[in-house]
């Protein structure tokens, strides 16, 4: 068979490239992480952010509400292409050890339904052991929520306008691919039996994209340079809600139940209105109450 030179040529860089991607390829690359890093195992977490708040022991089981019809969401998932956060939210909290998980999304019921119903067709091994009365409860329930999210351009290209040359073009062109990512998120529990909130928390991130110096270098070269100016509005995010979390942590570690004077939780509250009932008939002024009547209607 005749192959022409172009096309062998062709073959032959295209099987170079490949090779050259292969050996590029860095498992763990830092430039990649957000700042949820490692893993966790049970109590026992590995490689984890110094920066994350961690707790000795469990303060009980939590499961993750995300409200995925609200505005932020959308935004989320839509525009910025990213998955749920509660999937960044679950190996922080796990690796906090503050709180256990439990699964209550629906991909994750439908899969333990699955299970539960092979094992009632007669499908499963003995010993299985999928019977009733082994899941365990949600003591609380935690809602994630992206409050604020923008990119602002940074002050250097209305700087580099200022400088006369070429340095104030170099800082300009800098300027004009660089922006501030921010990030804004809000953490609320609630307590499932009482449906009382436990504890609400905010958290924020921003980081300088200099996406200027990508260009200048040709759009790969510096290192990391390339990779940082396409840093993903996701890692901000991470960082917001790590920080969000770190606070809630803190908090709880000093928790104390509120409480109302009197009556108790739900019992009318403190801050009450006139009760009093309306007179059943109009007296004239002055005129004394009518007396109650001591005798019971037959």
């Amino acid at each position: 068979m005749h192959i022409s030179l172009s096309r062998l040529s062709l073959i032959v860089g295209t099987a170079l490239l490949t090779a050259c991607a292969a050996a590029d390829m860095k498992m763990g690359a830092p430039e990649a992480k957000t700042v949820a890093t490692g893993s966790a195992g049970g109590a026992t977490s590995t490689n984890a952010n110094s920066a994350l708040e961690k707790c000795d022991s469990a303060l009980g089981t939590v499961s993750l509400i995300e409200n995925q019809s609200a505005g932020w969401y959308t935004i989320l998932r839509n525009e910025y292409r990213l998955p749920p956060t509660a999937n960044l939210l679950r190996l922080m909290i796990q690796q906090s050890n503050c709180f256990i998980i439990v699964e209550r999304s629906a991909a994750g019921m439908n899969a333990m339904s699955r299970e539960r119903a092979l094992a009632d067709s007669g499908e499963m091994r003995q010993g299985s052991n999928f019977g009733k009365g082994q899941m365990v409860s949600s003591d609380y329930g935690l809602s994630p929520e992206v409050i604020f999210n923008q990119d602002t351009g940074g002050m250097t290209g209305v700087l580099g306008g200022l400088i006369p040359g070429s340095a104030g073009r170099l800082l300009g062109a800098v300027g004009a691919n660089s922006k501030t990512r921010e990030a804004s998120a809000l953490l609320t529990m609630i307590d499932n039996r009482s449906g009382v909130q436990i504890a609400a928390s905010e958290g924020s991130a921003s980081k300088m994209d200099i996406g200027g110096f990508g260009a200048l270098f040709g759009g790969s070269g510096g290192g990391g340079v390339s990779s940082y100016s396409n840093t993903p509005q996701g890692k901000v995010i991470a960082a917001a809600f790590m920080d969000a979390y770190n606070q809630m942590v803190i908090s709880l570690r000093n928790y104390k139940a509120q409480s109302v004077k009197g009556q108790g939780l739900g019992g009318g509250g403190r801050l009450g209105v006139d009760g009093g009932a309306a007179p059943s008939q109009t007296s004239a002024p002055g005129a004394a109450a009518p007396a109650a009547s001591s005798k019971k209607k037959k």
